[in-house]
């Protein structure tokens, strides 16, 4: 399976490499940390499962993967060839005299691994009939305040609807709330707010009721067939210049090189981290 490399510095750059995958069992729990806001591409309509109520539930599957990455080092460059052959050449050689005007250097070239890295499924199943709610405050009895908010939420004028049941717990001041038709709490989520007579208008929050399942739990490791990495570059010119000796370098067959694809020199005081993603994937912007 080929893979895009993308660094994450100044200048984006991409490179080949194949990974290999295998399965592996979950034994400690983890915990996902907040995802960024990302733009979804729906692929196609889950089926549904026999039994299943097709009104009740809005069900998505997403796949995330997490990108396999490398720390690229001061006086550090990954240099990947077109072709496979060449990196395997150039690993071969214990050091490669690299030649910068009146200078030489010697680099010693490196296989590259991967530490491994994760993929799996996030099942989501939001209700259609039911809502969430927060920060209602107890200013009535527990019962009274139950009342009050199955009263609110069934006005039409508020933009509730007919209530099937009601949950409220009195220590937290939130609960959930079904509704006997769909459509009603989809509206009071994009709203955000209800107002609850109890008295006096209160302000509570309203949240969607939805269920997750973490799924296909698989993890991933490998190392690129085309991409070497090169190590003990001496800071004899600025980094531009440096990097085009390297390349002119490794593209001599004189050298055991060949046609360069791309290639990433960090100079000493500088850290870059490249990032992995699936080959023929469309590039992020």
């Amino acid at each position: 399976m080929l893979f895009f490399l993308t660094f994450y510095s100044s200048k984006i750059l991409e490179k080949s490499i194949t990974v290999s995958k295998k399965n592996m069992k979950q034994h400690n729990s983890f915990q996902l940390s907040r995802i960024p806001v990302k733009a979804v591409k729906f692929v196609r309509e889950l089926e549904r499962e026999e039994g299943e109520e097709a009104d009740d539930q809005v069900q998505s599957v997403f796949t995330v993967t997490q990108r396999p990455s490398f720390l690229l080092k001061g006086g550090q460059a990954l240099i990947t060839f077109e072709e496979e052959k060449v990196a395997e050449q150039i690993l071969r050689l214990a050091k490669c005299s690299v030649a910068c005007d009146k200078a030489k250097m010697d680099v010693k070239p490196y296989a590259l691994s991967l530490d491994p890295s994760v993929k799996f499924e996030v099942h989501i199943q939001v209700s259609k009939k039911s809502v969430r709610f927060c920060n209602a405050p107890p200013t009535l009895p527990e019962e009274r305040m139950r009342d009050r908010l199955e009263l609110s939420f069934s006005r039409a004028s508020r933009g509730g609807g007919e209530v099937e049941k009601l949950e409220y717990h009195k220590d937290t001041g939130s609960g959930r709330v079904t509704f006997l038709s769909t459509g009603v709490a989809e509206n009071l989520v994009h709203r955000g707010k209800f107002c609850v007579d109890t008295g006096s208008d209160v302000v509570v929050d309203v949240l969607p009721l939805y269920e997750y399942q973490l799924r296909k739990f698989q993890t991933y490791s490998g190392a690129p067939r085309r991409t070497v990495l090169l190590g003990g570059i001496q800071a004899l010119m600025d980094e531009e210049d440096l990097q085009d000796h390297l390349e002119i370098h490794f593209q001599k067959p004189s050298n055991y090189g060949g046609e360069v694809e791309n290639i990433r020199y960090v100079p000493d005081g500088s850290l870059l981290t490249a990032f992995f993603s699936e080959d023929g994937k469309e590039k992020e912007a």
